[in-house]
């Protein structure tokens, strides 16, 4: 299929696709007597699989090394244990997004229900001691990792 096609079926559009084409990402691509790739049902595959990690925050080279050679053979062992670090990178996300919000309510919180009687300065230390007497569990937990995947 060309190009056109195949940006229409996947959503893609086509410089997108020439990217990963030119960065490894799509191999196999043949070229018709005009110049113009010639696309195979597969290719519409391996883009699926692209966007689906890149949704699931996998970075381009990661997801290089785990989709399959030319030949067509998975390397079942690394895509494993690069799904088991994302699923355990979410894990942590999500733990420190819950002590995240915890301490946001109790900041919204402690803001509503602040002395009135106190002047400005003193509210706001009254505010930081509410926070700092009450750090929300899991506020122990490690930062990210700095080549840990954004959040999308």
């Amino acid at each position: 299929m060309k190009i056109g096609e195949l940006a229409r079926r996947s959503g893609l559009t086509p410089s997108r696709i020439r990217f990963y084409e030119a960065s490894g990402l799509i191999q196999g691509v043949a070229r018709q007597e005009n110049g113009y790739r010639d696309y195979g049902p597969q290719t519409l595959k391996t883009l699926e699989i692209i966007i689906g990690a890149q949704n699931a925050g996998f970075a381009l080279e990661d997801i290089r090394s785990l989709l399959p050679s030319s030949q067509g053979h998975w390397q079942h062992q690394e895509l494993l244990a690069s799904l088991e670090r994302r699923l355990a990178d979410i894990e942590a996300l999500q733990q420190r997004l819950v002590a995240t919000r915890a301490q946001l309510l109790l900041a919204i919180d402690s803001v509503r229900n602040r002395p009135e009687e106190m002047d400005c300065s003193d509210r706001a230390q009254w505010v930081l001691a509410q926070l700092k007497a009450h750090e929300a569990p899991g506020s122990d937990l490690p930062p990210p990792q700095p080549d840990a995947p954004a959040p999308r």
